[in-house]
């Protein structure tokens, strides 16, 4: 049989679930499945809990949506499966999907099984056990398969109404100050500020493009030995908009120091082989053949912006015990930290 991976965890207790009816529903609806079953749970990620299925034959991932009351639109397992499987034939790489379930008697919650793959999930983006050479490496080729994201053509792999195409980020803006509302837990000056100043302050700037929403380096895998990438992971917030949504977010971690997201606030780019900020946007720009970006602060504050709104989510989610990590109440502090440092990217520019 298989082993588990070793960053699986015993499945935590407020995670359990049924396991015969799982066992039940994949030799139903996932070809090839042979059990029995082992079930672990990875470590880390405060939305969609994720698990390891491992049986004689083969390994599976499962995600799921987590327990107890959902703030709207969130934790969506079924776009995930969607744009994932949308993607199989596109050089975006993405691991094969097996199947979809939205009946909650199941296992209590939506979820999917997809493909495991074996490769390297880097959480530090400093990258501190590679040479400078692999390090340049693995940016450019992140910075690559970004580009190549945004080339797709989201309307011929059948994503069409996957989006409303347009205002994205007056949508968005509205979006995730409807997400902070519902969780908000004290006042936050600065965000408060950012509130009133975003909607005004939208870029004329009209792309199109399949959004990753929440694209970074610990949300990609890597081939065990190569600078490869083989699979963009973690799509919830994933929509039909605007690509400069995705660059922005890419390149938050030069201006902020997360602790759960780490930073390159403190990297030596002479030497480290890791591009500076305005060098890994111009390779972009090359690959997704765009003259420039103007307002560019916009999208970098913006994504942090977000950011705060989805780090309070997670804090509330800790606060009333139905976050899929135990590290969810860590995030006190940051919905502050974040909106503190998207204000000084973009404030007094009005």
């Amino acid at each position: 049989m298989p082993e588990a991976t070793p960053e699986t965890i015993d499945v935590l207790d407020r995670h359990r679930f049924d396991q015969k009816a799982l066992e039940e529903w994949c030799e139903a609806n996932v070809d090839g499945y042979e059990g029995p079953l082992e079930i672990r749970q990875f470590q880390g990620g405060q939305s969609n809990p994720t698990f390891q299925l491992v049986t004689p034959n083969r390994k599976y991932v499962m995600r799921k949506k987590p327990p107890g009351q959902l703030l709207a639109s969130a934790h969506a397992v079924d776009r995930e499966y969607t744009v994932m499987k949308a993607l199989a034939d596109t050089p975006v790489p993405v691991p094969h999907m097996y199947a979809l379930c939205e009946d909650d008697a199941v296992v209590g919650t939506s979820f999917y099984i997809m493909e495991h793959l074996e490769g390297r999930v880097f959480r530090d983006p400093t990258l501190p056990d590679l040479t400078p050479d692999e390090r340049a490496a693995i940016y450019d080729d992140m910075n690559r398969v970004l580009a190549e994201l945004h080339k797709v053509d989201f309307e011929a792999v059948g994503l069409g109404e996957f989006g409303r195409p347009g205002n994205y980020y007056d949508r968005q803006i509205s979006r995730w100050i409807k997400q902070y509302r519902a969780a908000e837990t004290e006042t936050i000056d600065e965000m408060e500020k950012l509130i009133a100043w975003m909607p005004d302050n939208v870029p004329a700037e009209a792309s199109v493009s399949i959004a990753h929403g929440d694209y970074r380096l610990e949300n990609t895998m890597f081939h065990p030995t190569e600078p490869r990438m083989i699979a963009v992971l973690d799509w919830e917030l994933s929509t039909i908009g605007h690509p400069l949504a995705d660059l922005g977010y890419n390149s938050m971690l030069y201006h902020i120091d997360s602790p759960t997201m780490g930073t390159l606030t403190r990297v030596d780019f002479e030497t480290s082989g890791i591009p500076v900020e305005m060098e890994y946007v111009a390779r972009y720009c090359e690959r997704a053949e765009r003259e420039n970006i103007e307002n560019w602060p916009f999208y970098v504050g913006f994504s942090i912006f977000r950011l705060a709104s989805i780090a309070q989510g997670v804090y509330k989610r800790g606060l009333d015990g139905n976050a899929s990590s135990e590290r969810a109440t860590l995030y006190g502090n940051a919905a502050k930290m974040l909106a503190e440092a998207a204000w000084r990217i973009v404030g007094g520019r009005n």
